[in-house]
């Protein structure tokens, strides 16, 4: 079993490498990844989930609205980072034994939950925490929450690309024909993997979500932290990507926080989405909420 709650201290991280020791053991000698060079396509079609943040989803191929923060107030997330594990270091061998041991929870209610967090962006947020809020809410009737979700979704992605083309680690399933939970595409080779962006917007938007619907905080942020480890289940990022994504999101929103118009948009999302909770709109199905719930009440990544 792997905890992504193991990474938060210095002697977590030892110990929780020294404990993979004899499971890297029978792992195969690993190989250095091509550059980026995508292997040819073996997977079935399935949905595509490189990045798309700084895309307006509501109007496609036109411009968002401009960010919240300037270039000189936006945070440097490059400076905030660390840098991702060094090659053959404890936390990269731990990295791998994190993808190779996830690669046998396809088909898993797992794996399947992590197949449906692939949808990111501002209108799918809302999906995400129907469970959690209890209610399914139409993204008509929130233009103020969309519009919070859509111009920052600016913000998240200036705060990703940065680190991402600074670092340009590959991915995990670059050189391998493991199985993972989206299409293979040259894209997403070419899209990097540290930090995660989903991890990125997904913590970004719970830390929002959780301001937005404070009674909610708990069960909010839970759900933000399981949306991130999707994508190691997945088999699109690192472990230490997804603990990177979370710090980023973090960075992002404290520094939101620092802008008047992202507060004021904040207070008109939170007065539009208190309506909206107002016990009248479909409740989520019942089965996809069953199945949260039993992912959020097991160890992480537990497998």
């Amino acid at each position: 079993m792997l905890r992504l709650s193991a990474f938060r201290t210095g002697p977590a991280r030892l110990a929780l490498a020294l404990s993979t020791a004899s499971l890297l053991a029978s792992l195969p000698a690993r190989a250095e990844p091509p550059k980026p060079a995508m292997p040819p396509e073996t997977a079935a079609p399935g949905p595509q989930s490189a990045p798309s943040v700084g895309v307006d989803t509501l109007k496609p191929g036109k411009p968002a609205a401009k960010p919240y923060l300037s270039e000189a107030a936006a945070p440097d997330t490059v400076k905030i980072l660390s840098p991702p594990p060094a090659s053959h270091s404890p936390l990269e061998n731990a990295d791998r034994a994190a993808f190779n041991t996830t690669r046998g929870l396809k088909g898993s209610p797992r794996w399947d939950l992590a197949a449906s967090d692939v949808a990111e962006g501002a209108s799918a947020i809302l999906d995400t925490y129907a469970c959690v809020l209890g209610t399914k809410i139409d993204a008509a009737r929130v233009p103020a929450v969309i519009n919070l979700f859509e111009r920052a979704r600016l913000d998240i992605a200036r705060g990703t690309k940065a680190p991402k083309l600074h670092y340009r680690r590959l991915r995990p399933f670059v050189g391998n024909d493991a199985p993972i939970c989206v299409q293979r595409t040259q894209q997403l080779t070419d899209s990097f993997s540290y930090p995660s962006g989903h991890a990125t917007q997904g913590w970004s938007y719970a830390l929002m979500m959780a301001a937005l619907v404070p009674e909610k905080t708990s069960a909010i942020l839970a759900r933000g932290r399981v949306y991130g480890e999707s994508r190691i289940v997945c088999g699109v990022h690192w472990l230490t990507d997804v603990a990177a994504g979370r710090t980023n999101g973090a960075a992002i929103f404290a520094a939101l926080m620092g802008s008047a118009d992202f507060r004021a948009d904040m207070d008109k999302a939170r007065a539009e989405l208190a309506k909206a909770l107002d016990g009248k709109g479909p409740a989520p199905a019942e089965a996809i909420c069953t199945r949260e719930n039993d992912v959020l009440a097991a160890p992480a990544l537990q497998f």
